[in-house]
């Protein structure tokens, strides 16, 4: 950081890592910290996860997935020494901010990712997005095909134009009976 020493206190700033490295990262920074001796500096260690419900093989599976993938989010007081153990731990590309200087992000911020992270009901993740063709695989409505046009992921529903009788029909169905053609 070249002499640059930032006195602003303790606040959280975003590391940039390889992609899928993420729980690497922060173990071995855990163990830096350790090390060399940096608790009273580097506080906290956050890698932003949420959970979601994955439908697969028409099954239901509640899944952990990284809300930023390869990103880290660090808590710490940025000195030269900070600085150097963070940014010289494997897998990581650097800071988020200008040159050498990173940019800290709001304590808003920080709020706002722990209420998304502390939400206790999963949400629903489907591979299928508004106008996609899907076929229905379940209920009175099997083996029909039609257009997504509405999602609610909240609900695990989804509302699908089907053509019936010569016109198109809103239908709405859970997302455990569609199947993505």
């Amino acid at each position: 950081m070249a002499k640059q020493i930032l006195q602003q206190g303790r606040r959280w700033y975003v590391l940039h890592t390889y992609s899928g490295y993420e729980e690497n990262v922060s173990q071995n920074l855990k163990q830096r910290i350790e090390s060399m001796d940096m608790e009273d500096k580097i506080f906290n260690i956050l890698i932003p996860i949420e959970k979601k419900i994955k439908i697969k093989n028409g099954k239901r599976k509640i899944v952990e997935e990284k809300i930023f993938p390869g990103y880290v989010l660090v808590e710490m007081i940025v000195n030269d020494d900070s600085w150097y153990v963070v940014r010289n731990t494997p897998n990581v590309t650097g800071f988020i901010g200008t040159g050498t200087i990173p940019t800290p992000i709001s304590e808003n911020e920080i709020k706002d990712l722990q209420k998304r992270m502390g939400v206790d009901e999963p949400k629903f993740k489907i591979d299928v997005s508004i106008n996609s063709p899907v076929r229905i695989t379940d209920g009175p409505f099997k083996n029909l095909e039609g257009k997504v046009v509405d999602i609610d992921e909240a609900k695990g529903k989804i509302k699908i134009l089907v053509s019936m009788f010569g016109r198109e029909t809103p239908v709405e169905l859970d997302f455990l009976q569609i199947k993505k053609i």
